[in-house]
């Protein structure tokens, strides 16, 4: 059963982002999108505590609809919310991994002005 916490806390991010996707200037489609495809990577990231996936759903929201419009004009998408569910769901999983790997490269070289065996 989920926590109570987390169900009200979704339940008012998501009366937010509904209220946010009316007002002028902001594409509701791209939000909605984006929203949708955090909120599946927050609810598959059951290993993290509730407060790093919130921070993680904001970042992905954010992310999501800000990579909208990028992704429509270079894929054969032509829709933003779809765009955005995809750039939300797959950013935020992409960048912890790269993050993950570069934790074990080797850069101590660039301290040292150069490229080990140089």
């Amino acid at each position: 059963m989920a926590e109570p916490t987390s169900l009200s806390s979704a339940a008012t991010l998501a009366a937010g982002v509904g209220l946010a996707a009316v007002l002028p200037g902001i594409d509701g489609n791209a939000l909605i999108g984006a929203f949708a495809g955090a909120t599946l990577f927050v609810v598959s990231a059951k290993s993290l505590p509730l407060w790093q996936r919130l921070v993680y759903l904001l970042i992905s929201v954010v992310a999501g609809y800000l990579a909208a419009p990028d992704i429509v004009r270079w894929m054969p998408i032509r829709s933003t919310g779809v765009a955005a569910f995809i750039a939300a769901a797959v950013g935020i999983t992409v960048t912890l991994a790269l993050i993950e790997k570069s934790r074990a490269f080797d850069l101590s070289w660039l301290r040292r002005g150069g490229p080990p065996n140089a």
